[in-house]
């Protein structure tokens, strides 16, 4: 993921996105750059138009949020749920996950 993203911010400052450029973006940011990751993902952009394919992509449409049942007269209300406390260790090791 991250090295799409070097090559989205190489984009978005009108710098070409070359080898080199993701390869110095990465290292910036402090990751070990892969030079065989950064050569299939510069040869799969080689000819795209970035702007143009972002300006076409579909969005992600937000999941809906699950309907209520009407409560009846006699029901009880539901009881609240308690919240789980996560560690920030926990929670660090979840968002690790979503980057790769």
């Amino acid at each position: 993921m991250e090295y799409v993203y070097a090559a989205l911010l190489l984009n978005a400052i009108g710098a070409q996105v070359s080898e080199d450029g993701v390869k110095k973006v990465l290292t910036a940011a402090g990751a070990k750059p892969d030079e065989s990751r950064i050569k299939a993902l510069v040869a799969a952009l080689d000819g795209v138009d970035i702007k143009e394919a972002i300006s076409k992509a579909a969005p992600v449409a937000a999941a809906a949020a699950p309907a209520q049942a009407p409560a009846s007269s006699g029901a009880k209300a539901p009881e609240a749920k308690k919240e789980e406390k996560v560690s920030e260790e926990e929670a660090a090791a979840g968002l690790g996950a979503l980057f790769g």
